[in-house]
């Protein structure tokens, strides 16, 4: 039995509007151990499909009434993101191309062999965890650099009082520039040389 990363029986959603080739590619998915859940006979009904019975992949013609592969594996991966193999006559590089940029993660040519399934399923599945990975990565870091502030260029300070002037001209304690500028949070102290100016006695404690 061919099991997915969470150690359950791959659950494999067919959809191919051919009866002969649906019942065909069944037959060799169960031989090789996989659990068809459904079939889907176009490609409208296989996005509905994938949302009701959430299958571990889904194994999908190209050429289908109402919504033809490349447009229902596009719609899936937008709405219910789902490995998808592509199983179809046509291996124009067009196709190939147009497939993996909408998600898909494997190709099969009719008629199937449970052997070659099964290759295409285990590159589906795992191809799709790194997009899903890559996307959750991308997402963190474009949050990240949104809500990160930096402060670049010159800076116009006040030799006697620090202050730094922005850009309208108006002139700004160096805590409150900074503060709104970056993410940059103050903690007030004293260094050696201003805590002996300004309390002369804590320097003589201990002599």
């Amino acid at each position: 039995m061919t099991t997915s990363p969470n150690s359950h029986p791959v659950r494999v959603l067919i959809a191919e509007d051919e009866g002969l080739v649906a019942a065909f590619t069944r037959m060799e998915l169960q031989a090789g151990g996989f659990v068809v859940v459904g079939t889907a006979p176009d490609g409208l009904r296989a996005v509905e499909l994938v949302h009701r019975l959430r299958p571990d992949v889904v194994v999908m013609d190209i050429a289908m009434p109402e919504l033809d592969g490349i447009a229902a594996a596009a719609a899936i991966q937008s709405e219910c993101p789902t490995p998808v193999v592509i199983l179809s006559a046509h291996t124009e590089s067009s196709h190939v191309r147009e497939a993996t940029a909408v998600g898909v993660g494997a190709f099969v040519v009719k008629p199937p062999r449970a052997d070659e399934l099964a290759r295409a399923i285990t590159i589906a599945i795992a191809r799709h965890a790194d997009l899903v990975e890559l996307r959750r990565l991308n997402t963190a870091l474009q949050q990240s650099l949104a809500e990160t502030k930096t402060l670049t260029g010159l800076l116009p300070i006040c030799c006697g009082c620090k202050k730094i002037r922005d850009d309208t001209g108006y002139w700004n304690e160096v805590e409150a520039y900074v503060s709104t500028r970056t993410t940059a949070k103050f903690s007030h102290g004293y260094c050696p040389a201003c805590l002996r100016k300004y309390f002369p006695e804590l320097g003589k404690i201990g002599e």
